[in-house]
Order: C-alpha cells, then structure tokens, then sequence
C-alpha cells in the first residue's frame, strides 16, 4: 500500500513538473513581438554515441538531443521573472552588467547497455539496461565581472526510464541500419519510472590574449544535481586555445558531463570566423544514478556504484558567425561501480548547431 502511495505521489510530483516545463517551453511569440525576446535563436543538434571513439557498444553508449537557444532576454520582461524569483530566494542571478537567455530541451534521449548486449538474460552482476527519454529547460546568464565572465546555468529536465523511453527501439533500429547485432537483453531494463533532475552551476572564464585574434582561456566550474533519476556534485575545468573564444563557453554536452551549454553571443565576435581546441576533466561525487542503483520505489535490476567517476575529454569547435557551428569531442569516462568489465566508457559527440 505505501508503494502505491508513493508511486501516486510520483505521478501527481511529475505532471506538476512537467506542466511548469510545457509553459516555459513554449514559444510566446506574443512576447517575442513585443521584443520581450530577441528573435535570434539557434537549433541544437547534439549526438553522443560510443561507435566514434571506440566501437564498445557499452555503458553509456548513445546519446541524442535536440534543443533551442533564445535570443537575449530583455529586462523586466515576461521571460525575465523566473531569473528574479531565483535572485530574491536564492544568491544566483545576480549582477547588473549581465546578459540572459533560455535553452530549451525539446527531447533528449540517452542509453545504458552491458558489456555482453547478446545475452537475453544479461549478468546481474553488470550494468542494467536503461533508457532515459526527457524534456526541460535552462535559464542562462551571463555576467561581465570585470577581469573574467561568469555564466551561471539552471536547468530542469523531466521524462520517464523503462520501456517507455524507447530504448530498445532507439538501439536495435540504428543497429539494423549499420548492419550490427542487435541487443538481446533489454526486456530485463530498469523499469517503467517517471523522473527529473533539477541542476544548477557556474562557470569562471580567464582570458589571455595572444597575438591577433588568438587567445587562451581557462574555465572552471563548480555545480550540483539532484532528482531521482541523476544526485551528484561536481567540480571540474577546460582549457580552450583558439579564435574568437570569448563567444562562449565549450561546447554543448548531455549530462552527467563536464556540462557545456548551447550558449553563444555573436555579439563577442572579432571577425565572422572561430575555431577552438580543448582540453577538460570534471570529478563527479555521486549520490544516486538510477541507471546503476535500480528503480527508486519497486525492485529492479543493479549493481553497486563508484562514489567518484571522472571524465577526461578533448575536441575542437569551428563556426561562422552565429550561422552555424560543428563541434566534435571525445570523452573517456572512469569506471562507475564494482566489478566493471573492460576498458574505460569512451565515446565521441558531435553537435551541429545553426541559426534560425
């Protein structure tokens, strides 16, 4: 009787959540006519999968989102109240000398496989199948410091694990498509769970310029998630070389990462060209992952955690003015529990982004 309490409970938590996502997630153009946003946005296009670094068809081994940054924020506007909730409530959002805009997750999709995916009735003593499908939103801002820039993130996304995020669909199309085995297990996933994951964090950016339009930057960060599907506190940095880096802050990436965001201001441009190459690594405490601890209410497939999982990643970045963007990395990720089999998570991401 009390799992079923606590699943309602669940249910009647996440249609709040996701009716809070659906209004700030959909487009008012009412609010966009009267400048309450600019009207330049950009499309995001953003795919992580293991087959561009190493082929291990494991762990963590595809990733997919699609989302929207908007235009600059004005002011005291509609789709400036929620950035002056949090300020009042919280110490974020803080700063005149500051610039702010919203990306939305339109879908995003990630999945979690075994070593061994031709098992029907995988090892209980490897990772569970799982699959997360999820929308949500983020409230961006940056913020001129004087000798550095600051972009604080905060963001919501919600969805559901289990068969209904589509994992096994997701996987076994796009291996037909490649012409590979198909995963035999994933009638033993995780089960059937709505989620969210509410995250906040902030990131320092140092400059040096060298010659001409060339510089180097450095990028600490220091954030936290928390909700039943993701709970951890992290800490990490990049390191960036190239042109025109004042644009932004990495590149875009899906969580748990060393989180980049869709972030761009054109208006930092020093010639339409921009081209970057870095290095970075973020330490990870973790307190819940569901895709190793099991569902959160009921029973289910799991294997015992690492507390600390780091990732070390290297990429480049190229665009044109805020028209369109090509970002790849690759990322080798530590092992995540006891027992792990075989070489480091490692897997490529590729984002195309272009304006609208």
């Amino acid at each position: 009787m009390e799992r079923i309490l606590l699943s309602r409970v669940e249910r009647q938590l996440c249609l709040v959540l996701l009716s809070v996502l659906v209004l700030f997630s959909h487009p008012a153009q009412a609010d966009d006519r009267a400048g309450d946003v600019s009207a330049s946005g950009r499309l995001i296009i953003t795919e992580e999968n293991d087959y561009f670094a190493s082929h291990d068809d494991k762990d963590y081994t595809q990733g997919a989102r699609l989302s929207y940054l908007s235009g600059v924020v004005t002011p005291n506007g509609f789709w400036d109240q929620p950035y002056g909730w949090l300020n009042d409530n919280l110490p974020v959002f803080d700063g005149s000398d500051c610039k702010r805009k919203y990306e939305w997750t339109i879908a995003g999709q990630s999945l979690f496989t075994p070593t061994n995916t031709s098992l029907v009735d995988p090892s209980l003593k490897d990772r569970p199948y799982g699959a997360w499908l999820y929308m949500g939103a983020s409230l961006l801002q940056e913020a001129n410091q004087g000798d550095h820039h600051t972009l604080e993130n905060a963001e919501l996304l919600m969805g559901v694990v289990g068969a209904p995020a589509l994992g096994e669909i997701t996987q076994n199309d796009y291996h037909q498509f490649i012409n590979v085995t198909p995963a035999l297990g994933w009638e033993n996933q995780i089960k059937t769970e709505p989620g969210f994951v509410a995250s906040y964090e902030r990131k320092w950016r140092f400059q040096e310029n060298l010659i001409g339009n060339l510089a180097v930057d450095a990028i600490p960060e220091l954030g936290a998630s928390g909700g039943n599907i993701f709970t951890y506190g992290e800490a990490g940095g990049m390191a960036r070389f190239g042109k025109n880096l004042a644009a932004d802050y990495g590149a875009d990436r899906i969580r748990p990462s060393l989180s980049g965001t869709g972030w761009f201001d054109p208006d930092q441009l020093n010639g339409d060209l921009g081209w970057y190459l870095f290095l970075g690594t973020q330490g990870r405490a973790v307190a819940r992952n569901i895709f190793l601890d099991g569902n959160t209410f009921e029973s289910s497939p799991s294997v015992d955690k690492r507390i600390f999982v780091e990732d070390f990643m290297a990429g480049a970045s190229l665009f044109w003015s805020s028209a369109v963007r090509v970002d790849f990395t690759v990322t080798e990720r530590t092992k995540e529990f006891y027992g792990q089999q075989g070489a480091p998570n490692r897997f490529g991401g590729i984002n195309l982004t272009v304006q609208l």
